[in-house]
C-alpha cells in the first residue's frame, strides 16, 4: 500500500432511498450526529486513527469485521468533522498507515484490500505512531480491533499511560475470549481514560453500532454518543470518566 494509493479524492455520501428500516435509522442518527458535531468552518476536525490486527490469528472473521467497519465509515456523513487515518499491521515488520482523509468509504475499500498475514502482535508501534500523530495534532479516539497480545504487557501498560497523560482515549475491541488479552485490553483502555468492549462475531450488528458510536464520538464528542441509545453505546459512554 504506497501513498499513491491512499491518497482519497472523492467523497462519497450515503443514500437512504430503497434501503432497509436499520440503514435509514442508521443514516437518521447519523444525521443528528452532524448537526452537534464539529461545524465545517470551525478550526479543526474531529481526528479517528483506526487500527487493525491484521495477522492471521483474525484472518477466520477478518471479512465480517471489514463488512462492519465499511459500514460504519460508508454511513459517515461527509460534513461530520470527522478525519479517519488507517493503520494496519501484520507479518514480521509491516506497519502502514493512511494520510488523514474526509473520505470514509475510500478508506472501507483500502480496508477490504487488506489480506491477513502470519506474523506477530505490534501494539508497540500502533502506540508510537499514535503519540506522534497525537503530538502534530490532538487525535480523539483510537480505535483498536485485536485478538492477542505477543509483546510484554507491562511495557505496552507504560506507552498506554504516556497516551491517556497527553489525552488520547483509545476505545478497543477485542475479538475471542483470551482472559490474559482481556485484561490487558481493559487496562489500556482504563490508563487512556477510553472503553472496552468485546468483538463478537455472532452478534455483528451489536459491533457495528459500538462502532458507529465511537465515530459519533470522536466526530462530535459526548454529546454525539449520548444520541445512540443501544446498549453498547450506553456502556461506553459511563466508561469514560
Amino acid at each position: 500500500m504506497t501513498d499513491k494509493d491512499l491518497s482519497l479524492k472523492k467523497i462519497i455520501r450515503p443514500e437512504t432511498a430503497n434501503k432497509p428500516s436499520s440503514s435509514i435509522e442508521i443514516a437518521d442518527f447519523l444525521k443528528q450526529v452532524g448537526s452537534v458535531a464539529r461545524p465545517a468552518g470551525a478550526k479543526g476536525r474531529g481526528r479517528l486513527l483506526f487500527a487493525l490486527d491484521a495477522t492471521m490469528s483474525r484472518q477466520p472473521t477478518w471479512d465480517l469485521a471489514c463488512s462492519l467497519q465499511a459500514e460504519m465509515f460508508k454511513a459517515l456523513p461527509g460534513d461530520s468533522g470527522l478525519s479517519v487515518q488507517l493503520l494496519y499491521f501484520r507479518g514480521l515488520a509491516e506497519c502502514k498507515a493512511s494520510r488523514w482523509v474526509n473520505d470514509t468509504g475510500e478508506l472501507a475499500r483500502l480496508m477490504a484490500g487488506v489480506a491477513c498475514q502470519g506474523g506477530n502482535t505490534q501494539i508497540s508501534k500502533m502506540f508510537a505512531h499514535a503519540r506522534r500523530e497525537h503530538a502534530r495534532q490532538p487525535i480523539d479516539a483510537l480505535v483498536f480491533v485485536g485478538d492477542a497480545i505477543e509483546e510484554n504487557v507491562d511495557a505496552l501498560a507504560a506507552k498506554a499511560g504516556e497516551l491517556g497523560l497527553l489525552g488520547c482515549r483509545m476505545f478497543i475491541f477485542q475479538e475471542g475470549r483470551d482472559p490474559v488479552v482481556e485484561a490487558a485490553f481493559k487496562e489500556f483502555a482504563r490508563l487512556t481514560k477510553g472503553a472496552y468492549a468485546r468483538f463478537d462475531a455472532s452478534a455483528p450488528a451489536e459491533l457495528a453500532a459500538l462502532l458507529r458510536a465511537v465515530a459519533a464520538y470522536a466526530s462530535g464528542g459526548r454529546e454525539a454518543l449520548k444520541l445512540q441509545k443501544s446498549a453498547g453505546a450506553t456502556a461506553l459512554l459511563k466508561q469514560l470518566s
